[in-house]
């Protein structure tokens, strides 16, 4: 992920953060400042129907009473009712280490000793991956029966000549529909009729346990009126379907979004390549029409300079035979320079002493890019013998 990616996303999550920290504040603060004032109040009134009871006393009463309440005491166990209630039964102690092990952690109950805590720490780092094997083998099962559930009415669509293109949207409705339905709603009113919630609580309670946050204000079981040992190793197997089934979304939605990126990253690929094979067409396009870019001429220095031949040396009767047409070269390639090619050069040169021949009488120019035939009378004419220096501008 680039920095500007990473710095915007974090951007993001923080102001996400500062705005649902402004709500939560503009929602709960005023509760809070209520139920102070009540608890005041209360408290007074205590005091005033009870004076021998100083406020001090009362103050040291209500601090061992919520220290209780935090380790689990519940002020209805005084009654013979449930005079057998405990938090640490069996059914409570197995849904404890249930929600050490998917770190939901309600906090209703809380560990008080020193051993209870030391043991917490390992069998959480032991417990807590072991979970996850576990989660990840029933969310590949659970999913893969629900597509296959839903892969029997994708082909019903199909017969009915749906498009493809619909049912693919159909089935990922039905998928989050189904496992709505099955871990979202049916608990929500199991949760109502048995634990006497409303549904804004049981739905409360469903999302907070599901997405593994567990405030611990409801908890499944914790009351003293349920009496049956197997309820919350119930709710701790709905538990374990529940992350399985939003752990096989999440891993759906990782998939579709891998998915787009690489189809993204291939289309974007695709049209970059288009667009540099066009840009080089039309290159050689526009190159080819304007013609062969021509090498640059020698400096002045470097141009040979020969004597004119004389005109009368050429006979008249015999004119130069015309040389042989030349085959069309393609032109070069706009990229390439006259240093590219070592035979542009030399034709370039001949040319340049062509053009000097003219200066003196008028002959036809050879053709562009070969070298003139030599003249055999010319050489008849001036013979050269062994160690005789050549005689130059003599006319014989």
């Amino acid at each position: 992920m680039r920095s500007t990616t990473l710095l915007a996303l974090l951007a993001l999550v923080l102001l996400y953060l500062v705005s649902g920290a402004l709500v939560f504040r503009a929602l709960e603060q005023p509760y809070e400042q209520q139920a102070q004032r009540e608890l005041g109040e209360v408290r007074e009134k205590f005091l005033r129907l009870h004076p021998c009871v100083t406020d001090q006393d009362l103050g040291l009463f209500i601090k061992e009473v919520a220290d209780a309440l935090g380790g689990g005491a519940n002020p209805d166990i005084n009654s013979t009712s449930h005079s057998n209630y405990s938090v640490w039964d069996l059914g409570s102690a197995f849904f404890f280490s249930g929600t050490i092990i998917t770190t939901i952690g309600y906090g209703n109950a809380a560990l008080r000793t020193d051993a209870g805590r030391l043991f917490c720490i390992f069998y959480a780092l032991v417990g807590i991956p072991l979970f996850g094997i576990l989660l990840a083998g029933v969310g590949d099962r659970l999913g893969s029966s629900l597509r296959r559930g839903i892969g029997h009415i994708e082909a019903i669509f199909l017969k009915w000549h749906v498009p493809p293109e619909l049912v693919r949207v159909l089935s990922a409705v039905l998928f989050l529909l189904v496992g709505c339905l099955l871990f979202v709603l049916a608990p929500t009113f199991v949760f109502c009729y048995v634990e006497g919630w409303s549904k804004l609580e049981a739905i409360y309670f469903v999302v907070v346990t599901l997405t593994t946050v567990g405030f611990g204000d409801y908890v499944a079981g914790a009351s003293p009126n349920q009496n049956s040992a197997a309820y919350q190793p119930l709710v701790w197997f709905w538990i374990l379907l529940g992350l399985a089934y939003f752990a096989s979304v999440l891993t759906t939605i990782g998939n579709w979004l891998r998915v787009v990126s690489r189809r993204t990253r291939a289309e974007m690929g695709g049209f970059t390549a288009q667009a540099a094979s066009w840009t080089g067409t039309v290159t050689a396009r526009v190159t080819q029409r304007g013609g062969p870019i021509a090498p640059p001429p020698p400096p002045e220095k470097e141009r040979p300079l020969l004597p004119p031949p004389p005109c009368s040396a050429r006979p008249a009767s015999k004119p130069p035979s015309p040389a042989p047409p030349e085959k069309a070269q393609p032109p070069s390639p706009p990229t390439a320079s006259a240093l590219d090619y070592p035979s542009e050069n030399l034709a370039f040169i001949d040319e340049s002493s062509d053009t000097q021949s003219e200066r003196g009488c008028a002959l036809p120019r050879a053709p562009r890019g070969r070298r003139r035939a030599p003249n055999p009378a010319r050489k008849a004419e001036r013979p050269r013998g062994p160690g005789r220096p050549r005689d130059k501008g003599v006319s014989v």
